[in-house]
Parts: structure tokens; sequence; C-alpha cells
């Protein structure tokens, strides 16, 4: 099975990514209200068959504010005034995503702390109660 990276590099997912223009909102004019230069791409994860089902499932955990209820992950991109520009980026977001999602979260190692950093830890605690304690009146 080749890797993610690999897959990306070859383009093996251009195939089944879907592609919906708009009009962008925001400033702009004249010029926004003519022309669709914002660009939904969407990606359908129930039936793609570059991914495996483990794979898929991941994805699904971690993006799922992302995907619809036909299963279907959806990203927009309205940054630039060009339409092309717009594809691009939303295809770089997709592909990095997917890499997000599927990277493995390294496992955390329990440590102590070291000798100094302890030290360290209770002499500012000990001038913190000094400073303190002289601050209160003494008869």
């Amino acid at each position: 099975m080749q890797t993610l990276r690999e897959r990306i590099e070859k383009g093996d997912f251009m195939s089944e990514m879907k592609f919906q223009t708009s009009r962008s909102g925001g400033a702009g004019g004249q010029h926004v209200n003519k022309v669709e230069s914002k660009v939904q791409l969407f990606f359908d994860l129930d039936n793609t068959m570059f991914l495996t089902e483990e794979e898929k499932t991941l994805i699904r955990e971690k993006l799922k504010n992302k995907i619809t209820d036909e299963g279907l992950l959806q990203i927009q991109a309205q940054e630039k005034r060009s339409q092309l520009q717009n594809k691009e980026i939303a295809i770089r977001k997709f592909y990095k995503l997917i890499q997000k999602s599927l990277a493995k979260k390294k496992a955390r190692k329990p440590t102590k702390p070291g000798k100094g950093a302890v030290e360290k830890r209770l002499k500012s605690k000990k001038s913190q109660a000094e400073k303190k304690a002289n601050r209160s009146w003494k008869y």
C-alpha cells in the first residue's frame, strides 16, 4: 500500500474531487457582484477508493464538523479574487486536513522534574513567603 504522501503526489484524489463556484462575499465592489470566485470543494468520503476503511474512520472522527450528512467532506476558499487561485487554495487545504487527521499522535512519556527545577521552585516559594512575611506589622 502506498503512503498518503505518495497518493497525494500522484494525484489520486483529484479525480474524486467535485468543485462548485459561487459569488464571494465581502468587500470588492462591483467585481464581487459579477464574478463567481468562491470555490467549494466536495470529497465523497464514503465512496472513495483511495482511502482504507480505517483511514476513513479516522477522518470522520477528526473532521466531523466539516463532513455533511451525506458523507461529503466540504472545504471552501474565497480569499483571493481569482477562481483558479481559490481552487488551488481549497485543494491545499484538503490535503493539509487529510494529512493532519491521519497523522499519528506522539505518545507522551511521563517524566519527573529534575533536581535543579525542584530546588529552583522551592527557592522561589521561600523568597515569596519571606516577601509576604515582611509586609506585616510587627510589635
